[in-house]
């Protein structure tokens, strides 16, 4: 990244310090400089504060996929300017979380259209009353089911929903002559994941749709990740997404015959690894066994 670039986010990310200081999420995510790449065929992506955000830049106009906060859209958006006089032909959610659609609003009169899956924008609008910020929000005005498919210059993009994962509205774009996917939060590399069961998530059912996605992609393609353990490993290929999927099922697996040993809640949330995925690591762990013992709990 440009070292002017870094000087200024610096100087922002300090200010946003002496407000948020308090909060130590906050300051870890505010320092970082945002970096912006290619990655192959005219798409690529950015990373600053929340999920990684994908763009294409194609003749005829720019998408985005997801958006972050308010605070760190408007970069990637300046950055995408330097490449043309284009429209932004289509902003796209890979599903309703805030870090990933609170920057939606960034591009509010610039985006021609904002796609999502149903269920994102149901999720969206209901924690936004919620919040009482429906008013900070830019709702998806294009919304579709089992799929979706769009043409910008010469790439070709199509959606894909698979069930409940993550949430119950986490949908995938391919970006067909690229060949890389977006899969937002579907998969957490090497990070404990967060599993949003209050907005539909099903440890079952992400299996299965993992199942499906690396049947349905191949090994060349590119995935890009929701957010990982290495800021600096954001991508990957099949092989991460089979990992993912192996963290999934030993989680149920273990959480499982604790249950069936007669473990408590309380016992089984003091583990600190779960056995057979040792490169998933960070905060959060009790939030995977939280989901767990009330998905196999009937909870």
């Amino acid at each position: 990244m440009e070292r002017r670039n870094f000087i200024k986010n610096s100087a922002l990310a300090m200010a946003l310090l002496s407000i948020y200081k308090t909060d130590a999420f906050a300051q870890s995510n505010l320092l970082s400089a945002y970096n912006f790449k290619p990655i192959r065929n005219n798409v690529g992506i950015f990373t600053e504060q929340g999920g990684t955000i994908g763009w294409l830049n194609s003749s005829n106009g720019f998408v985005v996929v997801d958006a972050q906060f308010p605070a760190s859209a408007p970069h990637v958006i300046e950055e995408l300017k330097k490449l043309g006089e284009k429209p932004f032909k289509y902003l796209i959610n890979t599903h309703h979380h805030g870090d990933h659609t609170a920057g939606n609003i960034a591009f509010k009169g610039l985006a021609e259209k904002v796609v999502a899956h149903q269920n994102s924008l149901v999720n969206q609008k209901k924690a936004a009353e919620k919040a009482n910020n429906l008013d900070q929000q830019l709702l998806p005005d294009v919304t579709f089911g089992t799929g979706w498919k769009a043409k910008v210059g010469d790439e070709k993009i199509s959606a894909y929903y698979y069930g409940s994962g993550h949430t119950n509205g986490d949908a995938v774009y391919h970006f067909e002559n690229a060949n890389i996917v977006h899969v937002g939060d579907l998969v957490f590399n090497r990070r404990f994941p967060y599993i949003d069961r209050d907005n539909g998530a099903h440890i079952g059912n992400w299996i299965a749709a993992l199942d499906k996605i690396t049947s349905q992609f191949d090994n060349d393609t590119i995935f890009i990740w929701g957010h990982s353990l290495d800021p600096e490993k954001v991508t990957g290929n099949k092989a991460d997404v089979k990992a993912y999927q192996n963290y999934l099922q030993s989680l149920l697996t273990f959480v499982g015959a604790e249950i069936k040993a007669g473990k408590s809640k309380e016992d089984i949330l003091k583990a600190t690894t779960i056995p057979g995925t040792p490169e998933w690591k960070g905060d959060g762990i009790q939030r995977s066994l939280t989901a767990a013992y009330d998905e196999l709990k009937g909870a």
